[in-house]
C-alpha cells in the first residue's frame, strides 16, 4: 500500500482494545480530518487491514487480545510497508529495538500527549509526500540509497530499512563527512515539532549499524557531539 496524495483525506487504522483510549483517539483524529477505522483486537486489525481499500497509517497498541501488536506488525510487514506507530507501555530499549527490527516506523510510550502523537503523524505524512516527488539518490562507498524506488543496498545486496531508518540514512549519506548532532538529526528526520528524547537517535543508529553488518564502522560516533557517516571502501571484520 502506498500513501495517497496530500490533498486527499488520509485513512488511519487505530488498533486499541481500551475503550476509553480508543474513543479519545478516534475523536481527536477525526477532528484532524483523518478517516479512522478502529479495531479492538489484533485479529480484527488484520482482517480490517486486508479488507480496507486503502490505509495510510496504523496506530498499533502493543498489548492486545487475540494477536499482540508485535504479531500484527510482523504479519503486515510480510506484504506491506504502510507506516506503523506503536503505542505501548513498554519502555525498555530491548523491546523497542526488537519492534524496530521488525519494521516499526515509530513509537510512543504511554501515557503520551495527543499533540505529540499528532505531530509524529504529520511528520510521517510529510515524508511520504516528499518521497512522491523525490528524484535523486546517494552512493557512499558500498552503500547506495535510491529515493525513488525507496531501496537501500550494501555492497549490492538489498537491505530492508524501515521508513524512519531510511530517512535517517538518507540524511547521513547526504551529509557524508559532516558531524551532525542528535538534535540536527531529529529535526531533519522527525521535524522541528517532534516532542521526544534525543536518545531516539541512539536507538535508530544502533539498528542501522546492525543492518550495515561489516560496514557498521562507517557510522562514526563523535563523543559529545553526535554522528557522522564516513566514506570507507574497506570491509569491517
Amino acid at each position: 500500500m502506498t500513501a495517497k496524495r496530500s490533498d486527499q483525506q488520509r485513512t488511519i487504522l487505530l488498533v486499541e482494545d481500551e475503550e476509553g483510549i480508543g474513543s479519545f483517539l478516534e475523536t481527536e483524529l477525526t477532528l484532524e480530518n483523518y478517516q479512522v477505522l478502529w479495531a479492538h483486537d489484533g485479529r480484527a486489525a488484520l482482517e480490517m487491514f486486508n479488507q480496507a481499500p486503502h490505509i495510510d497509517l496504523i496506530l498499533l497498541d502493543w498489548m492486545l487480545p487475540g494477536y499482540d501488536g508485535l504479531t500484527v506488525l510482523r504479519r503486515i510487514r510480510a506484504h506491506s510497508q504502510v507506516p506503523i506507530i506503536m503505542l505501548t507501555a513498554k519502555s525498555q530499549t530491548a523491546d523497542i529495538t526488537m519492534a524496530l527490527d521488525q519494521g516499526l516506523d515509530d513509537y510512543l510510550t504511554k501515557p503520551f500527549e495527543i499533540e505529540e502523537l499528532l505531530a509524529r503523524i504529520r511528520v510521517i505524512f510529510r515524508r511520504l509526500d516528499r518521497e512522491q516527488t523525490a528524484s535523486t539518490g546517494y552512493q557512499v562507498g558500498a552503500l547506495e540509497l535510491n529515493l525513488v524506488q525507496h531501496q537501500f543496498t550494501v555492497a549490492g545486496d538489498p537491505v530492508y530499512l524501515t521508513p524512519k531508518e531510511f530517512d535517517l540514512m538518507a540524511v547521513l549519506m547526504k551529509k557524508v563527512g559532516v558531524v551532525m548532532s542528535r538534535d540536527d538529526l531529529l529535526n531533519a528526520v522527525w521535524g522541528y515539532d517532534f516532542i521526544g528524547q534525543t536518545n531516539t537517535i541512539d536507538v535508530y543508529i544502533r539498528t542501522l549499524r546492525n543492518k550495515l553488518g561489516r560496514y557498521r564502522g562507517m557510522i562514526v560516533t563523535v563523543r559529545g557531539v553526535g554522528y557522522c557517516l564516513q566514506e570507507e571502501e574497506h570491509e569491517k571484520a
